[in-house]
């Protein structure tokens, strides 16, 4: 089936990392421009208003309007900063995946690092110190193997992590709206029993996206089921943990350790510093901070960029998309 040449724009410096290389997955026959942030030309605004696909991760007032889309695509899984309420009539949103292989490594790296100390055994050595030496008094170290590692949320990265974590041996719980796949998990809890599915662990990874019903979601009465030496991770969004909550159980050291990659604030466009947090983690030496990076690698970027590329044929040619979120399935003109 011939495709119908359809007007591409990667919109904002996010998307615009997308758009390398797009013509050798799509062919030439699709215009594609890409625009800043700011839409701060009118040839910008005039090619953002009139694009048949739009590649972007933010959508909001007062931006112009869009008056022939027929499709937006996040290059992300999140799209909590997309306002649907401001796509025309019969547009389409899609978003990508394929970042759960990444964020997966970037678990188990965070938490192989309170078992297996390298840095400080580095650290020590160069300074003629044999900290860890087998057979010294005191050099015994834990394993993540023997350990029960909890899951909330188990989608893509959910599953994914699960999948790694058995391979380390580990046992691993899910708590989930759903059950998901019956061999995921070796024990499913639902969200309405949160604090048990807690209390039942010994280091928590968090995955949910942000929506109105998992915000604060994980609050002080889920952090106070945790057992003492456990550790939250979260690479899913950051309110859904509560902020002051989990920052005064880690002050108090009623948490033995978090590590964050998910925040509470981010930079404005144009900004390169700002703080993550409305609360002083920084000052906290038991949090392991990280800028929102997990699922950032060259083969996330890659692999989002093949489902971008297949959801655009398949619009140009009337077929079904992948990852669709809201809007019917596109026919052929």
């Amino acid at each position: 089936m011939n495709a119908n040449p359809l007007r591409i724009v990667f919109h904002g410096q996010n998307a615009a990392q997308f758009r390398p290389g797009m013509e050798a997955l799509i062919g030439n026959r699709h215009q594609i421009e890409t625009v800043d942030d700011d839409l701060s030309t009118d040839a910008a605004v005039e090619a953002f208003t009139r694009a048949d696909v739009l590649i972007g991760i933010r959508l909001q007032v007062p931006m112009p309007p869009l008056h022939q889309l027929r499709l937006y695509h996040a290059p992300a899984a999140g799209t909590d900063a997309i306002d649907a309420s401001l796509l025309p009539p019969g547009c389409s949103l899609c978003n990508c995946f394929g970042h759960e292989q990444a964020i997966a490594e970037y678990v188990f790296a965070a938490l192989l690092i309170g078992h297996v100390p390298l840095a400080q055994a580095d650290r020590d050595l160069r300074q003629q110190r044999w900290t860890y030496w087998a057979g010294a008094p005191g050099a015994l170290r834990t394993e993540l193997g023997s350990q029960t590692l909890g899951i909330i949320g188990l989608g893509h990265i959910g599953q994914t992590i699960a999948a790694r974590a058995r391979a380390f041996g580990m046992r691993v719980h899910g708590c989930n709206r759903s059950a998901g796949p019956a061999d995921c998990v070796d024990q499913f809890w639902p969200l309405d029993q949160l604090d048990n599915f807690m209390a039942s662990i010994d280091a928590v990874v968090v995955t949910l996206p942000l929506l109105p019903d998992t915000r604060s979601l994980v609050g002080a009465r889920a952090l106070a089921a945790l057992a003492p030496h456990a550790v939250l991770i979260n690479v899913g969004r950051g309110p859904v943990v509560d902020e002051q909550a989990l920052y005064e159980a880690l002050k108090s050291r009623r948490l033995n350790a978090a590590i964050i990659d998910t925040w509470y604030r981010y930079p404005s466009a144009g900004q390169t510093t700002a703080a993550p947090a409305h609360l002083d983690f920084a000052s906290l030496d038991h949090v392991l901070m990280t800028p929102h990076m997990s699922g950032w690698t060259h083969g996330t970027v890659r692999r989002r960029q093949q489902t971008l590329a297949d959801n655009i044929q398949r619009l140009a040619e009337g077929r079904p998309l992948l990852n669709l979120l809201r809007g019917p399935t596109p026919r052929s003109n």
